[in-house]
């Protein structure tokens, strides 16, 4: 399943975000489900915020506001009178995982989100390297931004223990009175790297939009 719905914004443009589902006959139960509930408590149909957040639910996501943080992870598709892109390169061989990288990987979902906090130390710094990726360099952030991000991107119900540990390893900085907080400019190692690449590959395998 394949849609886009936006996002209000005042004097913007809006911002197109992509509603992927695999299990479109699941998707449809889940949102019958709410659509249904909604309908016995209330007389007028969902307002467009209600029905954003149904949407988002019924897709697998906590809310609307995680759902669209994701967003970037999914490219537009290509006009539909574009030409076909032929690449003749040879795809890059996967630059091989350490045995920390590979249990790191498992830590994520096939959205890149960690669904779990790892137990051993060197498996829970490179999930912070992946959660640094996730931050736009030369923003500043305020603490409920972080948050918010952090929330989307993690979902085991435990964003504080993420964002000390960013800050512990010198991958986020803050003011001394937490009012703004940014991404600091670091250099991945190859263990890094393998990892974030795989990530990626297994993303576009795993979410690559039906055309």
């Amino acid at each position: 399943m394949n849609t886009d719905t936006s996002l209000p914004a005042r004097r913007t443009e809006r911002q197109r975000v992509p509603l992927h589902s695999p299990d479109l006959s699941g998707f449809a139960k889940a949102l019958r489900r709410q659509l249904v509930g909604h309908h016995a408590e209330h007389a007028e149909p969902p307002s467009h915020t209600q029905l954003l957040q149904m949407l988002a639910h019924a897709a697998g996501h906590r809310n609307w506001q995680a759902m669209r943080a994701l967003a970037p992870m999914l490219a537009p598709e290509p006009p539909a009178e574009a030409p076909p892109v032929v690449d003749d390169a040879p795809d890059t061989p996967a630059a091989p995982l350490s045995a920390a990288a590979a249990k790191a990987l498992t830590q994520f979902d096939d959205w890149g989100r960690l669904t779990r906090w790892p137990h051993k130390h060197s498996v829970q710094r490179l999930a912070m390297w992946v959660l640094w990726t996730r931050f736009d360099t030369g923003r500043r952030y305020t603490e409920r931004e972080v948050n918010e991000l952090l929330k989307a991107w993690t979902i085991y119900g435990d964003h504080v223990t993420p964002r000390r540990e960013l800050i512990n390893m010198g991958l986020l900085a803050r003011e001394d009175d937490c009012s703004a907080y940014w991404k600091q400019p670091q250099r991945p190692g190859d263990e890094v790297q393998a990892l974030l690449q795989a990530l990626r590959e297994r993303s576009r395998r795993g979410l690559r939009l039906p055309r």
